[in-house]
């Protein structure tokens, strides 16, 4: 029997168990904080537990202009509050049950889970305090951690990491945040949604800057609209406790005052002190492990996935890199991960999804393909829900109609994106989603609607 050892119990760690454990390979998780890792515990389920709430927030204040009326007009936007403690226990307790369901189903399929810190002695051995663990095979899938900036280091009050969020037990009432990528742009909106008056501090031209031009336009402007303080082309320097608040002193000389700071400026990967290198486990200059697409480390036998490789962060590649480690470690046909056809979700209200290829690798010309973006605000269910803002702008091929990409910005965006998910992965035609039924109404009738304009479009 194969004996794999698995260190860190994140998506990267637990799925690569499940699977190895099903080929009946002898398993062991050795992890340290808790079965799902800091995708279950500190990031995302959390994230996405507070993010729900600010939506449904939104929904409330809307709702005026569907014709509801919430409570006394003369109490004006006090008719709703937020009670953050409870907002946050609730956080808490669903990621913390989270874990304990996926420990449970890990543990029902055999695997072993042994608490604590690993580190690498060989290849071939895995050190657990005085334990030492023989493997045939071993994966690393110990994720990452935020980054800190030495001139903005966090103290759990005033000055924040997402992961120290959910012990606030009242709502930041200015609220600035460091970094307009996708983590950045979530908690910006969400808190704003809450009720907290939000800075957010980009150092580019624009926020969500590796996204869709024309869909990082769109929040932008919602943002903005819905009254978050926008600065763009600005880089902070630093930040400092100033009294019961914080200082954010930008490049430029200008500071920006408030009364908490998130931190949203990156991540590093958990890979010192494993003994990666000591056993000839390649690392690039930022500390990730380098992987091929099967996830193989450049030592033989030692697999890694997730976080710690840097490779696309998301918790759905982290999970899909540990099946292929197993499957190819175990002898079954894999086919190596392809990030083409991997889909992506910007959780803000609207929702930004993407999939495939770019808008900008046509542009470019590195792609030969025809691109149609049709506005939501021209889809009835959007009407009778009052949404004016988003779009689905669909990708295809220039000649065969093949469908390369797509993006869509509006409610439930990652739940739509499914089905140009399944048309790039497998190379079904506009033709193929036209003649698809769609309901009528609904918001996936754009999609539909979209390649029915691809059908139609004539190469320039």
């Amino acid at each position: 029997m194969t004996k794999v050892v698995i260190i860190g119990g994140g998506p990267g760690g637990y799925e690569a168990a499940l699977v190895a454990a099903q080929l009946g390979a002898d398993v062991t998780v050795v992890d340290r904080d808790g079965i799902g890792g800091a995708c279950v515990l500190t990031d995302c389920v959390p994230s996405k537990t507070l993010i729900a709430t600010s939506v449904r927030m939104n929904y409330v204040t809307d709702a005026a202009k569907l014709g509801i009326n919430v409570g006394n007009e003369a109490e004006d936007k006090d008719i709703v509050r937020i009670d953050l403690r409870t907002v946050n226990d609730r956080v808490k307790r669903l990621a913390r049950a989270q874990s304990d369901d996926t420990a449970a189903r890990v543990v029902k399929e055999g695997v072993r889970i042994i608490p604590g810190t690993a580190r690498l002695v060989d290849p071939h051995i895995v050190a657990v305090g005085e334990e030492r663990l023989h493997a045939d095979v071993v994966l690393i899938a110990t994720g990452a951690h935020p980054r800190e900036l030495p001139t903005a280091r966090p103290d759990g009050e005033r000055i924040l990491t997402w992961r120290q969020l959910y012990d606030l037990e009242t709502l930041p009432e200015r609220l600035i945040v460091v970094g307009s990528g996708v983590t950045g742009a979530e908690f910006a909106n969400a808190y704003q949604a809450l009720g907290s008056d939000v800075t957010l501090i980009s150092s580019r031209d624009r926020v969500l800057p590796t996204q869709d031009q024309d869909a990082a336009e769109v929040l932008e402007n919602v943002f903005r609209r819905r009254g978050m303080n926008v600065l763009a082309n600005a880089r902070a320097e630093s930040v400092t406790r100033v009294g019961d608040g914080v200082q954010v002193r930008l490049a430029d000389g200008r500071t920006v005052e408030g009364t908490h700071c998130l931190m949203t400026v990156g991540m590093i990967p958990n890979t010192s002190g494993l003994g990666l290198e000591e056993i000839g486990v390649r690392l690039d200059q930022g500390g990730f492990v380098e992987v091929d697409r099967v996830s193989r480390t450049s030592t033989p036998g030692v697999y890694a996935a997730g976080d710690c490789t840097g490779v696309n962060m998301l918790a759905s590649v982290a999970a899909m890199q540990g099946r292929i480690a197993m499957w190819h470690a175990l002898g079954e046909a894999v086919a190596p991960l392809k990030l083409s056809t991997v889909a992506s979700t910007v959780f803000t209200n609207p929702e930004l999804a993407a999939v495939g290829c770019s808008e900008a690798d046509v542009r470019s010309g590195k792609v030969d393909a025809r691109v149609v973006n049709l506005p939501l605000d021209t889809n009835p269910r959007a009407k009778m829900h009052g949404t004016k803002d988003g779009f689905v702008k669909l990708i295809c091929r220039q000649h065969t109609g093949i469908v390369l990409g797509g993006v869509i910005v509006g409610p439930r965006a990652s739940e739509l994106i499914l089905a140009v998910s399944v048309a790039v992965q497998q190379r079904l035609t506009v033709d193929d989603l036209a003649h698809t039924f769609s309901v009528y109404p609904s918001l996936s009738g754009s999609v539909t609607e979209a390649a029915r304009s691809l059908m139609q479009a004539s190469p320039e």
